[in-house]
Parts: C-alpha cells; sequence; structure tokens
C-alpha cells in the first residue's frame, strides 16, 4: 500500500483537541459521562481520519487498560455512537471521529481506497434532496449513511488500485 503524505495545513493535533472538547461539552450538556475509558476510545479514533477497527482499539487500549476486553470496547463504542460522537463504516465495519458531532446531521462519507483515510462531509442539500427521493417512494429510514469509496486529493496522483473482482 502507498503512503501519502500528510496535509501540511492540517493541525491534527488541534482536530483532536477540538473533537474531545467538544466531546466533553456535549456530554456534560447532556447530563451523560464521558468516564476515562470512553475518552481513550474516542481519542484514539481520533488519532488518524483513517477508520478503526474494534479489535485494533482493543489493540491500542491494552496498554493504557490491562484489563480492557472487546465488550470494554463495543460498550464505549456503542455509547460514543448514541452521543454521535462518532460514526460507523459500515462498508469497512469500522469507526471514525465525527467532525460535526455538535450539530443533528446525517452522514456523508468519502473513503480513500488508497490511504484509506475517511473525510466527513456536511451536506445537507445532498441529504435534503435524498429524502425526498425517499419520501415519493413511501419508504420508511431508519438510518441514513451514504459512503463513497473513491480517491482523495491527496492520492489523485497515484495509479488505480487493483480491483478486487467486485463491480461499483
Amino acid at each position: 500500500m502507498t503512503q501519502t503524505l500528510p496535509d501540511p495545513a492540517h493541525n491534527h493535533k488541534l482536530c483532536i483537541s477540538q473533537a474531545l472538547t467538544t466531546a466533553e461539552q456535549l456530554c456534560g450538556a447532556r447530563g451523560v459521562q464521558l468516564t476515562p475509558i470512553r475518552h481513550q476510545v474516542l481519542e484514539l479514533i481520533w488519532a488518524s481520519h483513517k477508520a478503526v477497527k474494534a479489535y485494533e482499539l482493543l489493540d491500542l487500549l491494552k496498554p493504557l487498560q490491562h484489563a480492557a476486553k472487546p465488550v470494554t470496547v463495543y460498550r464505549a463504542l456503542d455509547f460514543l455512537i448514541e452521543q454521535g460522537l462518532i460514526h460507523r463504516v459500515e462498508s469497512l465495519n469500522a469507526f471514525v471521529g465525527c467532525r460535526c458531532s455538535d450539530k443533528q446531521h446525517e452522514q456523508l462519507l468519502l473513503i480513500c481506497k488508497h490511504c484509506q483515510e475517511v473525510e466527513e462531509r456536511y451536506a445537507p442539500e445532498v441529504m435534503s434532496a435524498l429524502s425526498e427521493e425517499i419520501n415519493k417512494a413511501g419508504f420508511t429510514v431508519h438510518s441514513k449513511a451514504i459512503e463513497i469509496q473513491g480517491v482523495c486529493t491527496a492520492c489523485r496522483h497515484l495509479p488505480l488500485p487493483q480491483s478486487n473482482g467486485q463491480t461499483t
């Protein structure tokens, strides 16, 4: 797999700090606890903009919480999803931090096939148009997320990834 250079304009430490501060404020305002383990799992998810699988999180959490078990991670993930602090990336069976956790929204995730980074887009016009079509169809929605796989701007100069035989 080819590595891409991070965007030099992106201050990732600030990005993480803002995400954690927002999470603490939202949990406080909602009267729910962002326990140390939940906080650590959230921080591990925000360590990059790549989606992280639950067992990868467990491996990263073990040095910090020696007694951590899969159920520890899954409970923290359930809480973080419920609070809108992270998103589950269904196509990757993984999790990514939510950039818009302070406002009600639906998911539009852009997933790079090269570097595996996931970018969340706040796209109310797109989601509104989609809702309109869904309503016309008389369809009842339980959850709505759009995951688009492609190539990010940092990787666009790289050769296309090898196909795994699936068509899109």
